[in-house]
């Protein structure tokens, strides 16, 4: 009888065991929920990502990094596993705790990433990010006649040259220290008076009739596509969408200069579903997967492997990948500290006078 029963009860645990192990292989997983820019994924790799990985992808959209960051503030980290920032935030997210360490060994095809997009300034020993898309802000307009490589903020901040309506990107950073270069300075300046002169700049140019407000990199492409705009300041992915569309527009870099910027995946402190931000990371990486986003987005990509499968006429088009003199023009914005104080009160003033 002893034997019976021990017989029945290691029959009854393996059965158990096995139970337990389908119910588990029959539960979905968890969802993965990114937190990133509009208009920044080709929808067919949401439905592709769900296919490979077995994870749902919820997308929530924002348009502009403060927006993004007062939500993650105010809202909580807890309801997002991926956040897709842009360079210049990172070192104060990582100061405000809302993204953690990445563990490198999740992410195999990490090895894809060019060397030139590792340890950049804004997470120098590549513990807080994996690079998305790089890209570059410039002026988007309606006027043929207009050659890009002579095209200075002038056209904006100058009521003598302005032809039509235009907006300002909706920023704070970002369109400061444009404002800044405008002038003249360093785009990563720190001095208080420089900023008290971009925001004069900025208030003097608001004053123009055609001024029509500030907007998202989006919002200002679809303004002149409709021809409510003449001119916007957007970002150059978003300058060849629209110059896709109407092949009359163009895009410029200002003789005075401007920005490159590097959008980097990021983990939330609070993940709600880690693996999944690994997954999705991991994904993204791919080779195939990174060209066709970055085709798709018209953005250039930090991806090498996906360098090798895209066309090149896509690598040879200078909206998307600045020529070497364009280039020349261009920094990175750094983290401005303890100076953030200053480009958040500037930034009040701008959009409160």
């Amino acid at each position: 009888m002893k034997h019976f029963l021990l017989a029945f009860f290691l029959l009854a645990a393996t059965a158990l065991t096995a139970c337990n192990e389908q119910e588990q292989q029959e539960q979905p997983k968890k969802a993965v929920t990114v937190m990133i820019y509009s208009e920044y994924i080709d929808p067919a790799m949401i439905d592709d990502f769900e296919k490979k990985t077995g994870y749902k992808l919820h997308l929530e959209l924002y348009e502009a990094q403060e927006e993004m960051i007062g939500k993650l503030q105010t809202v909580g980290n807890n309801l997002y596993d991926v956040i897709i920032a842009s360079d210049v935030v990172i070192q104060q997210m990582v100061r405000l705790n809302l993204i953690s360490p990445i563990d490198t060994e999740k992410v195999p095809n990490r090895r894809n990433i060019a060397p030139e997009f590792l340890n950049r300034p804004y997470d120098p020993t590549n513990t807080y990010t994996i690079p998305y898309l790089l890209g570059t802000t410039g002026i988007l307009y309606r006027d043929k006649t207009i050659d890009p490589d002579n095209v200075s903020y002038s056209m904006l901040f100058d009521a003598k040259h302005t032809k039509g309506n235009f907006s300002f990107l909706n920023e704070s950073r970002s369109m400061l220290s444009l404002a800044l270069m405008s002038i003249g300075y360093d785009a990563n300046s720190t001095s208080q008076n420089e900023i008290n002169e971009a925001v004069k700049h900025i208030l003097k140019a608001k004053k123009d009739p055609h001024f029509i407000g500030f907007d998202g990199s989006v919002g200002g492409k679809d303004k002149v596509l409709s021809n409510m705009n003449w001119a916007a300041i957007v970002f150059n992915g978003d300058a060849q969408a629209a110059i896709d569309e109407d092949s009359t527009l163009r895009f410029a870099i200002p003789k005075e200069g401007s920005f490159m910027w590097a959008d980097a995946m990021t983990i939330s402190s609070h993940a709600p579903n880690p693996n999944g931000a690994y997954a999705f990371m991991n994904y993204v990486l791919d080779a195939k997967i990174g060209a066709q986003l970055a085709k798709y987005i018209n953005y250039a990509t930090p991806n090498k492997a996906s360098l090798e499968v895209i066309d090149s006429t896509f690598k040879k088009n200078q909206v998307i990948n600045p020529a070497q003199e364009t280039f020349a023009r261009l920094t990175f914005l750094k983290d401005p500290g303890e100076a953030a104080m200053m480009f958040d009160e500037a930034w009040t003033t701008v959009k409160t006078r």
